[in-house]
């Protein structure tokens, strides 16, 4: 009888603490993002703005038909060389990667917002105009659309 009373005294505070623990951490995970009154205007905008990514030395392209897209891009997007290369091939990974998982599960995410899949490949120079547009329209993507393509939200 005592070995119970015991192990009650034991594993009950271990599974409150994990309980609160978990609680903490769930409701901390609801953060929500600013949008400001200008890039709104932008998200609304019906007029199709066509962005076309090319690296000519690994034939790479990537065209992007979102309206309002170019024009975030250059009044609302932190400027090209703010960030590293490093840094933008890294979340396009994650972020192509979840976008991926997207395109092929139509019956779980909108087909019309995730029609077709990214051909990125670790391995290859995209070099640095590609990453910074490609993760640009990501934040776009994810800020328009209330979406999260990974762990991180999507700041400008």
């Amino acid at each position: 009888m005592k070995k119970k009373v015991l192990l009650k005294r034991i594993f009950m505070p271990i599974g409150i603490l994990s309980l609160a623990l978990l609680l903490v951490y769930c409701g901390s995970s609801k953060e929500t993002i600013s949008i400001s009154d200008q890039e709104k205007e932008l998200f609304n905008e019906e007029q199709g703005d066509t962005i076309k990514i090319v690296n000519e030395a690994t034939e790479y392209e990537i065209l992007i038909i979102e309206p309002g897209f170019n024009t975030w891009l250059n009044s609302i997007a932190r400027p090209e060389g703010y960030y590293s290369q490093s840094f933008l091939e890294n979340r396009n990974r994650l972020m192509v990667l979840e976008w991926n998982q997207r395109v092929i599960q139509p019956g779980l995410y909108n087909p019309n917002l995730y029609e077709l899949q990214i051909n990125y490949q670790r391995n290859i120079d995209y070099g640095y105009e590609v990453n910074y547009k490609l993760y640009n329209y990501f934040i776009y993507f994810q800020r328009k659309y209330n979406q999260r393509l990974g762990p991180f939200l999507p700041r400008i």
